[in-house]
């Protein structure tokens, strides 16, 4: 049968003793412990040995975006002076502030001035105006940091014809020309054969330059009809 020891469960009679190993149970096979080897720097003698370092992750921090709060000065662009050239005539109780298309001051056989002229002669005034003082020419020719811009001309034309209103009576100043419309009548073409009031200088007539009217003869209808419109203001004294 195999087997190979055998225990009774009562002590038999006359039977000899039994072994002491016999009874003692086998205990059930430990299970296998693993075991990982420590490894230690080597430490040189007489130098503590140093601390393993632990990396602690730190807040990123944002940039700060300044350039939306702070304001960017705005930039002052200085423009260019103007150019042009203006004569102020008298012909009877008005005042023309004619542009010179030329630069220089009329002569007698100018085809500019001839056309004056004819303009005047329509419309009821003397065809030989009186020149007043000499033609205005922008820019000034000064030296030293001198403010020649758009504004200082308007300020300086307006000043002119002032003082020559100051003179005499005036029913109506003549502007002809876009220089002279855009510096005394703080307007520009559009406003042209349209009647202005200035605040210093008073009733204005807006009229395209010479040189316009010569190049584009068509304009001289719009010219005519808003000539008869106005002819009253310097023509009702005279009658």
């Amino acid at each position: 049968m195999q087997v190979v020891s055998w225990l009774p469960r009562t002590e038999l009679p006359f039977a000899a003793p039994s072994r002491p190993e016999l009874l003692v149970l086998p205990e059930p096979p430990a299970e296998p412990v693993i075991t990982r080897p420590v490894v230690k720097a080597a430490v040189a003698p007489g130098k503590p040995a140093e601390r393993p370092k632990i990396e602690v992750p730190r807040p990123v921090s944002k940039p700060v975006v300044e350039a939306e709060s702070a304001p960017v000065p705005a930039k002052v662009v200085q423009l260019p002076p103007p150019r042009f050239a203006l004569q102020l005539l008298r012909a009877g109780r008005c005042l023309v502030l004619v542009e010179l298309p030329t630069g220089s001051a009329f002569q007698s056989r100018d085809p500019a001035y001839l056309l004056l002229k004819d303009m005047l002669r329509a419309a009821g005034l003397p065809d030989s105006p009186q020149i007043i003082g000499e033609p205005v020419r922008w820019p000034l020719l000064r030296r030293g940091n001198v403010d020649q811009g758009p504004e200082a001309a308007r300020e300086f034309v307006q000043g002119f014809v002032m003082a020559r209103l100051e003179e005499a009576e005036c029913a109506c100043l003549w502007l002809i020309g876009l220089p002279a419309v855009r510096f005394a009548g703080e307007t520009d073409a559009h406003a042209f054969n349209s009647q202005l009031q200035i605040e210093g200088l008073g009733c204005a007539w807006a009229l395209p330059g010479l040189e316009l009217l010569m190049d584009e003869p068509q304009r001289k209808a719009d010219v005519w009809q808003a000539m008869r419109q106005l002819m009253a203001r310097w023509k009702q004294n005279d009658e």
